[in-house]
């Protein structure tokens, strides 16, 4: 039971990487800077997606 917290966090945090790596590569962005977006959210998972909701890539891709 004293690590249940600990599990949902890491679940939660695993979730919004998921999201966040979807999201980064339906961008349109470059390939460089999607591939260095996805690098960094799994190096540093909670510091990489506080940075990508500020300032990651924006929008989907235009058909």
């Amino acid at each position: 039971m004293e690590n249940l917290g600990g599990g949902l966090i890491g679940l939660v945090i695993l979730v919004l990487s998921i999201w966040a790596i979807i999201k980064i590569v339906q961008s349109g962005a470059s390939t460089l800077a999607k591939v260095l977006w996805v690098l960094f959210i799994l190096i540093v998972p909670v510091i990489g997606l506080i940075v990508w909701f500020f300032a990651g890539p924006r929008g989907g891709t235009t058909p």
